[in-house]
């Protein structure tokens, strides 16, 4: 199972909310969801993550 607990953590450190990828860059209230419930999110999505906090997909997703 991926799940998405460093994705919390890396968006603090870098100071970045919820509220900013939604507003500032366009990431869908749906995805975040999916997201916080460790539901299939699309490659497009991690990589917009990856890009928008300046960090790796490890450092947001996490195979357990």
């Amino acid at each position: 199972m991926i799940v998405f607990d460093k994705l919390f953590k890396t968006m603090k450190r870098k100071g970045i909310s919820q509220y900013d990828l939604i507003y500032k860059y366009g990431v869908s209230t749906g995805q975040l969801d999916r997201i916080r419930k460790n539901q299939n999110v699309t490659t497009h999505t991690l990589d917009m993550l990856c890009k928008i906090l300046k960090c790796n997909l490890k450092d947001i997703a996490e195979y357990k």
